[in-house]
């Protein structure tokens, strides 16, 4: 049992006002909307750990990144059940290459940032709407 907050880093991309997304390939949260991204390894830093998980579900590579923010929220494993998570995001511009869902995600998609406000979608982590609310301040 975990009982200090874990690190995970992930990379928002963006490409002409679309966002990738990522559906969940295992547990927890299975089938649901999520962003690339993961734990950090020991001795990662933190973007580079975003660049890493990006490059691993999806295939994409992007150039230059932005800070974006830091998130709180909690993850459940089976067997040691919900533990602290501290996600931390960076956010660049799709510049080119399609992505290929690999790794942890099912699938890979672009999903209109207007679409974004769904009452209906089902995102993974709770910390997500808080991420796509700054990511809309920081377009405009």
């Amino acid at each position: 049992m975990y009982d200090y907050p874990r690190p995970c880093a992930g990379m928002v991309v963006i490409k002409h006002g679309s966002l990738l997304m990522l559906r969940r390939a295992h547990l927890p949260r299975i089938g649901r909307l999520d962003l690339p991204g993961g734990f950090l390894e020991a001795g990662e830093g933190i973007e580079a750990a975003a660049r890493r998980e990006l490059r691993e579900e999806t295939g994409l590579v992007v150039a230059r990144a932005e800070w974006l923010g830091l998130y709180w929220d909690r993850y459940y494993l089976r067997g040691f059940g919900y533990f602290p998570t501290m996600n931390f995001y960076y956010w660049a511009r799709w510049r080119r290459g399609e992505p290929v869902a690999a790794d942890d995600a099912a699938s890979a998609e672009w999903v209109p940032l207007s679409a974004l406000k769904r009452r209906d979608a089902r995102y993974s982590w709770k910390h997500m709407e808080q991420v796509f609310r700054d990511l809309r301040r920081r377009l405009k």
